[in-house]
């Protein structure tokens, strides 16, 4: 039987998993830092899409398998070195995405009051890494920098009202935050044009349906040049986009408590502040000969206190693994692991750490199987783990005073949080805290 590690129980690492025992004589570890599977089905999508949260449900049915194991709260390199997974697994499978938010790169950036969009979502969807004191929202306008769907998921959850968010499984303390929050004005700033935007056209039509908050869109950023034009009888997603970006251009204001202010061709130069963020300066651009943005000169200010960016992931480097700091990923050749160019036998990669920040959470699916094709190939040629027992890594991680989490201690965190919910009048409340998170895989309760 081939004996298979997986590293990272995010959508890729599950699919990974899937493929692997749909192959039939494989067993497999899916190894997680943190107590709970999922990912960024957990930690990365925002709570009020539960269509897209229900996710979950298909991995859970891999992860629940007699074929394969969970084992969360252990980190790699730490409780397990790659020499340990190369001396108990045939072959290990890092699907560990991409963690880290790319930076503006401009002055200012670092003030108080300046994020990653990274850190807010972590925040609002309880990630036991985020401090949970780490957003107060007392800032009146906020500036999100980016055009994809993240953005528009930062934008939307400013954007709701308490009522509108206390159907979901947000922390507690994040709740009360938003239900105090002080936002009135949303700046979402995009660099390039309508054309180049990469929002899907539903989450686009989300924050348009909005009972809190009203949509506004400058008709004169919404002019196209002849590339854009281009763009649009090209791409139908962008098409549908302008469509609707026109709609509400066309679509008079009322008296919600919040907007949003969609606004294009805007780069951030400068987040202004002394002791903290005061606003933000922003140049017009327009596209040079190649379609990327270059600044025009003409500079304006936004009066904002709080700036989030959101303008993509890269990976981190894994210690003893090769990485190429340009790309942010792995080197590899269809999953396969490169060292020097060369293949590393019984290392491969999988998702946003093998291609990326790409895709949507389908996009996965067939990245995985290109990967678990490449190991089955391989499998033939690699060579055999010197110990086999499944028992032994749960020795070694004994040793080493590793507080394992299994598929039953998660099964446990999910009851708990679902008592906290009814306790607060609602149907799920996530727990954030590590020790308490553990506390309830054990059985123990919530603290």
């Amino acid at each position: 039987m081939l004996r298979v590690a997986v590293v990272g129980s995010g959508p890729a690492g599950v699919y990974a998993a899937g493929a692997l025992v749909d192959h039939g004589d494989v067993a497999v570890d899916v190894i997680d830092r943190l107590p709970c599977p999922y990912g960024l089905v957990r930690y990365g999508v925002a709570a009020d899409h539960p269509k897209i949260k229900s996710i979950s449900a298909t991995l859970k049915k891999v992860l629940e398998g007699p074929a394969v194991r969970f084992l969360g709260n252990v980190e790699i390199g730490t409780q397990l070195t790659l020499q340990d997974l190369h001396r108990h697994y045939d072959a290990v499978i890092f699907a560990c995405g991409a963690a880290i938010d790319r930076r503006l790169g401009i002055p200012g950036e670092d003030l108080p009051g300046s994020f990653s969009a990274t850190e807010f979502v972590a925040w609002y969807n309880g990630h036991p890494d985020s401090p949970v004191d780490k957003f107060v929202l007392d800032a009146q306008s906020v500036a999100v920098v980016g055009a994809g769907n993240v953005a528009l998921d930062v934008t939307r959850m400013l954007a709701k009202s308490a009522d509108e968010l206390r159907v979901t499984d947000l922390p507690s303390h994040v709740l009360s935050v938003l239900a105090d929050s002080r936002v009135k004005e949303i700046h979402l700033l995009a660099r390039r044009g309508p054309a180049q935007a990469k929002f899907t056209t539903k989450e686009l039509r989300d924050i348009g349906d909005l009972a809190n908050a009203d949509v506004v869109v400058d008709p004169a950023e919404l002019e196209l040049d002849e590339a854009s034009r281009q763009t649009l009888a090209e791409d139908s997603r962008a098409r549908r986009n302008y469509d609707v970006l026109q709609e509400w251009a066309e679509r008079p204001t009322t008296t919600r408590p919040r907007r949003i202010h969609l606004r294009f061709n805007l780069r951030p130069v400068e987040v202004l502040g002394g002791s903290h963020v005061s606003g933000l300066r922003v140049e017009r651009t327009r596209p040079d000969e190649t379609g990327n943005p270059t600044g025009t000169g003409l500079v304006s200010e936004l009066d904002v206190q709080l700036v989030l960016r959101s303008i993509g992931y890269r990976g981190r480097p894994l210690p003893d693994l090769p990485f190429d700091q340009r790309t942010g990923v792995i080197p590899n050749s269809a999953g396969r692991v490169l060292q020097s160019g060369e293949v590393v036998p019984g290392e491969y990669v999988a998702g946003w750490i093998k291609r990326g920040p790409t895709g949507v959470i389908g996009s996965n699916k067939g990245d995985a199987r290109e990967t678990v094709a490449a190991l089955l190939a391989d499998a033939p040629s690699l060579p055999p783990a010197p110990v086999r027992d499944p028992e032994a890594v749960d020795r070694l991680l004994a040793e080493r005073d590793a507080r394992v989490v299994p598929w039953q201690g998660w099964c446990c965190i999910e009851i708990a949080e679902a008592e906290l919910g009814r306790s607060n009048g609602r149907e799920r409340t996530k727990i954030v805290d590590r020790e308490e998170l553990l506390a309830a895989a054990a059985g123990a309760g919530t603290g």
